[in-house]
């Protein structure tokens, strides 16, 4: 069994922003609107799927234009595509199953990569290959978060990241798992928002995300939430009735 890999940058920022917007663009343009978009909802992080033809171009021109946003190569299914993406810059990689040769073509180059398990087989192969987070897709249909509570059980260094019917909806309820490191959903970058040019949509749902995000982590640590800026305390109801003496003894 290969020895487990150190926390890397992209384990950490998973960690902290727990959302991982999963995005499919046709070209250049669209992929420039949409990362910018992400982080105007304040969303620093992107997986850019190998589902269309100019997915390769979209990760070089948003790696380079918009160097602030994490971006990722998703769908990743070949050892070719990995070269595709390190060559195009991608900081990470993700894969909808597990292949022995993507993974180790990635670990050669270096670069994080999250493959997909959906069994315990699955799982014991990607600890074998050094990995402790993994992808578990696609998590509806394989039992969501029961599925993921059970697993967990053997498999107690594993952090997963549930994609696949994640969505507004239910995203909090696998965040509160504790072996959940993140999730990824499209539910904030939706094709036909993206084929309809509606990026403040995006912005608006990112925004959403981020605060829903941050809402559970405020409740994990038991820290009250701030009041809104705009919040008006309330008036006492009526006069406050007088307190009655203490009787000595009591």
């Amino acid at each position: 069994m290969s020895p487990a890999a150190p926390p890397t940058d992209v384990d950490q920022l998973f960690a902290r922003v727990r959302l991982v917007p999963v995005v499919v663009v046709e070209d250049e343009a669209q992929a420039l609107a949409l990362g910018a978009a992400l982080l105007d909802g304040g969303l620093p992080v992107a997986e850019i799927t190998f589902r269309t033809a100019g997915a390769r171009a979209a990760i070089a021109a948003v790696t380079r234009e918009l160097p602030e946003l994490v971006t990722g190569a998703g769908t990743v299914i070949n050892a070719d595509q990995v070269d595709q993406a390190v060559d195009a810059g991608a900081r990470f990689l993700v894969s909808p199953g597990l292949s022995v040769d993507v993974v180790r073509r990635a670990q050669h180059h270096g670069l994080p990569i999250f493959p997909g398990v959906a069994t315990p087989s699955d799982i014991m192969a990607a600890l074998a290959l050094g990995l402790d987070v993994v992808k578990f897709f696609p998590a509806g249909i394989n039992g969501g978060v029961p599925a993921i509570k059970a697993l967990s059980a053997p498999f107690p260094g594993l952090r997963f990241v549930p994609t696949g019917g994640v969505s507004a909806a239910n995203a909090t309820e696998y965040l509160s798992v504790p072996s959940v490191l993140a999730v990824g959903g499209s539910w904030m970058v939706e094709k036909s928002l993206v084929e309809a040019g509606d990026f403040a949509e995006v912005t608006r749902r990112s925004a959403q995300a981020v605060a829903l995000a941050a809402s559970l982590a405020a409740r994990e640590a038991d820290v009250p939430a701030a009041p809104a800026a705009d919040a008006v305390p309330l008036a006492p109801a009526g006069p406050t009735a007088p307190t009655a003496p203490v009787a000595a003894g009591k």
